[in-house]
């Protein structure tokens, strides 16, 4: 992503990947506590001009077939049980670093340097999905947490040791809709209906005040707040999840509408559902339509994933 795009929604590393190469079958696949979603047919995008360069139109409609998607994005206990019984380190630690929201760093904390466009993203040596803040912090009282700090090719090597992978774009929104159809959220088109608070995001003023009336001020923990009529928890706010899809604004207008996929290359990967630092003043992309990307390298604070399988 280049500097001048980024925002609230993400910050890149800046360069282009190897992409891992995803295994096509695994035995260790199950589909224990994950939700079947029927295939079918949907209204997919918005006409929502906010973001014109995302592409989220013309709304279409797309076909997509049965699949199976867990309920929850992973957690830290889940993630720290892969590496566990693989070993596995994660491009943040390969690196040596992570961006992490300004404000969850303690007082007097050493000078880091900051995105340009989006100087609340710092860079934080020592920040990975075990140390979401640092070296100075631990997902200890957060297991069941949205494990972040995973890069889309951490993602793509946790899907592979579990049988599973990445959804589409199409399979994303068509599950985290819950068969609601055009609606801005699963639960209808107000954030906040009758003052009641349905997701984690921004309360307050973006970036300085987060007044957490919602009960966060980062991640929360993976059940919370109420799930759509699928059964699936979170797909507006708490983490921007990765998808399977290469980023294109344009490309996905001519797609095929059945079973999209995007187009065949490119730089970034497509995110779906916002995140806690999303707010209307500045990023309301935590809307069911709305997408932005980050390349496949790069991981936040505020970027987690959920898995699917064929049916």
């Amino acid at each position: 992503m280049s500097e001048a795009s980024q925002s609230c929604c993400g910050a890149s590393r800046g360069t282009k990947a190897e992409t891992v190469t995803r295994c096509s079958s695994s035995a260790r696949g199950s589909t224990e506590g994950m939700l079947f979603i029927n295939g079918g047919d949907f209204l997919m995008g918005s006409a929502d001009g906010t973001f014109p360069a995302d592409g989220e139109g013309p709304i279409r409609k797309v076909t997509v077939n049965a699949f199976w998607i867990d309920p929850f994005t992973v957690t830290n206990a889940e993630f720290d049980r892969f590496v566990a019984e693989t070993g596995y380190q994660t491009e943040a630690e390969k690196f040596g670093w992570s961006y992490v929201f300004y404000l969850f760093l303690p007082e007097g904390f050493e000078p880091t340097r900051g995105v340009a466009t989006a100087p609340w993203w710092r860079q934080v040596f020592g920040a990975s999905w075990k140390h979401p803040e640092g070296l100075h912090s631990t997902i200890k009282d957060r297991m069941n947490h949205p494990v972040v700090h995973v890069s889309w090719n951490d993602a793509v090597a946790y899907a592979n040791w579990a049988g599973k992978r990445l959804p589409t774009e199409a399979e994303w929104e068509y599950a985290a809709r819950g068969g609601v159809e055009q609606q801005v959220f699963p639960w209808g088109n107000h954030l906040s209906p009758k003052g009641k608070y349905m997701a984690n995001t921004w309360q307050g003023t973006f970036p300085s005040k987060n007044t957490q009336k919602d009960g966060f001020l980062g991640t929360a923990p993976v059940t919370s707040f109420q799930p759509n009529a699928y059964g699936l928890y979170n797909v507006v706010g708490n983490v921007w999840e990765w998808c399977s899809d290469w980023w294109s604004a344009s490309f996905r207008q001519y797609d095929s509408p059945t079973n999209p996929k995007g187009p065949p290359s490119g730089d970034a990967k497509v995110t779906k559902g916002g995140s806690y630092l999303c707010h209307a003043s500045y990023c309301n992309r935590y809307r069911l339509s709305a997408r932005t990307q980050n390349t496949p390298d790069s991981s936040t604070g505020h970027m987690g994933f959920r898995l699917v399988r064929d049916a």
